[in-house]
């Protein structure tokens, strides 16, 4: 009997045991879980609360405010699930715009698509409409309500079973908390973005706490605790105003020494990604401000198997003398340097637009720096190509800009011994092509300009390793997040339209004059010539604001000549704002009110931006060619 006895105790011991096991191992699906239902709980909430209420009546109003205010706080705390386990699910629920196109890297397999957005900034941006319509409101909860059960799927709750996605989804939670989170990007009313992130923050450490007892082999470390808690006690002592907000220590001594510890966890680790959100993000990036954070496009085209150093160093020098021979031009008279200039960060600084192949007309868009081209995913101010070497192809065979021809262009280059012998030499790195073709020069010219995106700038060594900038430049970085609202478009680290995971782009309308006396809108047609929608009429896509200094003229037509003119323009609320008739224009409309001194703070900031570029000098001479009539080119071409 007393053994009968002993048996059981140990069954009931391996039971219990068994059943704290199963309880620990599933706190942090429990969280999840938990937390979910808490925030359909408060969107549900929400519907029923617009449904009752008496929208007419300021009370009425201030109480669907008010129940939008607490489900947004619900939101936040699982964030940092939602955003990574599956974002375009997440823009019913929280989405910042109505209608979406930009499907960015996803355009190189299929072409972009309407997204409507919904959830509860949507629902806000509507409530605080004059004209409200009940029935909006509730459409916009509901297809939030409906997203809700997504993430309640298994083939999403069942990412939750593994340590790997964890690291991940911290990752793009800290990328956010540099580029979106302490903006308006997504919080409509400015006043709640800080304490959205106080309580984002503190129930985020709760997920970090049940991580850890349910996957203590592959923790978050101690000394990523220690920072996070003091990032907490930074943020709780700071003003609850955005404007206020130091953005800059915020970043620099919290969120990226964060970041360093996450990548080192991923690697330490071995975390391995299933989400497209890791598409193009660098687990070895030690910052986020290394240039080597994302890489959105393949420099090397053709040549992308090529590893060995001394053979990239012969397709640069092959890539540069091309960049600057005039033979890839239908006339051999202008090369690629005649519009981007190498001493003025690969624009045209000289002129508006830059001339026509004809000598005669001038184009119709004005030079883009090709220095950091490589941080976006489509290309040109109108989104019009996926790759570098697309964009290269199009730019030398177009009638107005360079006027060549696939073929020709091949066969001169060809005549020429120099060329000819290395590019025979670079085809056994090309296994799949059995001739020299036209990919080849082309990629050999895009890897040659690709490597001037790889500079840094004051601000980059501030934030990568303590270097001191100016207090007007730490300023103007701090109105750039805040008041200024330069940081809803320009995202960190490139300051372009490229945001967190760097997936996808912005495209913007902000109601370009065509002359600086504002009588007209800009004639061109943007982002629409390309993708044909209300939303896209005269949109262009974000560029970056790095070396702004050396790049003017601004805009797409290169209508302003000054940072001043450029900062005024935002300053009044774009084109509506100086009275201009833009029905789509995304920019706000209402002044910022910067003051003089706030302004010159921003153009200090923008300034901490310039990179230490180390421009080449030109060639000395160009290759011989066999054709007699080629050997007159001159290096850079002639306009």
């Amino acid at each position: 009997m007393m053994k009968k006895i002993r048996i059981l105790s140990v069954i009931v011991a391996v039971v219990v045991c068994s059943f704290t096991l199963g309880k620990q191992v599933t706190t942090y699906h429990t969280h999840y879980t938990n937390a979910l239902g808490s925030f359909e709980d408060a969107d549900r909430d929400l519907y029923n609360k617009i449904k009752n209420s008496d929208l007419a009546s300021p009370l009425g109003k201030a109480q669907v405010k008010e129940e939008i205010g607490r489900a947004r706080l619900k939101l936040k705390g699982i964030d940092i699930w939602l955003r990574y386990l599956e974002p375009v699910t997440y823009n019913k629920i929280n989405g910042p715009l109505p209608v979406e196109w930009e499907n960015e890297v996803f355009e190189k397999f299929e072409k972009p698509y309407r997204r409507e957005g919904a959830g509860l900034s949507l629902a806000q941006i509507y409530l605080d409409n004059p004209v409200i319509s009940k029935d909006t409101l509730l459409r916009l909860v509901a297809q939030s309500l409906t997203a809700i059960k997504t993430f309640q799927a298994d083939s999403i709750t069942g990412q939750l079973d593994t340590f790997d996605h964890f690291f991940l989804a911290n990752r793009l939670y800290l990328l956010n908390l540099a580029a979106v989170y302490t903006t308006s990007f997504e919080c409509p009313d400015p006043k709640n973005v800080i304490p959205e992130l106080r309580s984002m923050l503190t129930d985020i450490k709760g997920i970090y706490t049940d991580f850890n007892r349910s996957f203590p082999a592959t923790p978050l470390t101690k000394d990523y605790l220690d920072l996070y808690d003091k990032t907490i006690a930074f943020v709780n002592a700071q003003p609850s105003d955005h404007t206020l907000f130091d953005h800059y220590t915020f970043i620099k001594d919290y969120v990226n020494p964060l970041f360093a510890i996450n990548q080192k966890l991923i690697n330490t680790y071995n975390v391995i990604s299933k989400s497209y959100n890791d598409y193009t993000l660098n687990n070895d990036a030690p910052s986020i401000f290394d240039k080597q954070l994302y890489t959105p496009q393949n420099s090397k085209g053709i040549f992308s198997l090529v590893k060995n150093p001394e053979t990239l160093e012969e397709i640069k020098h092959i890539g540069k003398l091309l960049f600057y021979d005039p033979i890839l031009s239908g006339n051999n008279r202008r090369s690629c340097i005649s519009c981007h200039r190498s001493t003025q960060y690969f624009t045209d600084t000289a002129v508006q637009t830059s001339l026509q192949f004809n000598e005669k007309e001038r184009l119709a868009r004005n030079t883009p720096s090709l220095v950091n081209v490589i941080y976006n995913h489509l290309l040109m101010l109108d989104g019009k190509h996926i790759s570098l070497q697309a964009q290269g192809k199009a730019v030398m065979t177009n009638p107005i800009e360079m006027g060549g021809k696939e073929e020709e262009i091949l066969a001169k280059v060809l005549s020429c011994k120099e060329y000819k012998t290395a590019f025979k030499k670079f085809l056994k790195y090309t296994p799949e092509e059995k001739n020299i073709s036209f990919d080849h020069i082309v990629s050999a010219v895009t890897y040659y300009y690709s490597e001037f995106s790889n500079y840094y700038a004051p601000f980059d060594e501030a934030m990568n390793a303590n270097k001191p900038i100016s207090r007007e430049s730490v300023s103007g970085f701090n109105l750039f997040m805040g008041k200024a609202r330069c940081a809803t478009c320009h995202f960190v680290p490139q300051f372009n339209g490229v945001k967190p995971p760097y997936i996808s782009s912005e495209f913007e309308v902000l109601g370009v004059p065509d002359d600086t006396t504002y009588q007209k809108l800009s004639a061109d047609r943007g982002r629409y010539e390309v993708n044909p929608a209300d939303e896209t009429m005269n949109a262009f896509r974000t560029g970056s604001i790095r070396n702004a200094e050396y790049t003017k003229p601004y805009m797409h037509n290169g209508v302003f000549t000054t940072l001043e003119q450029v900062v005024d323009f935002y300053d009044a609320g774009g084109g509506v704002g100086k009275k201009l008739n833009v029905a789509n224009q995304t920019l706000s409309a209402d002044s910022l009110k910067l003051t003089a001194s706030e302004k010159k703070e921003l153009i200090s900031f923008m300034h901490s931006l310039n990179e230490k570029v180390i421009f080449q000098k030109p060639p000395e001479t160009l290759p011989t060619s066999s054709s007699k009539e080629l050997n007159g080119r001159k290096v850079g071409g002639e306009y």
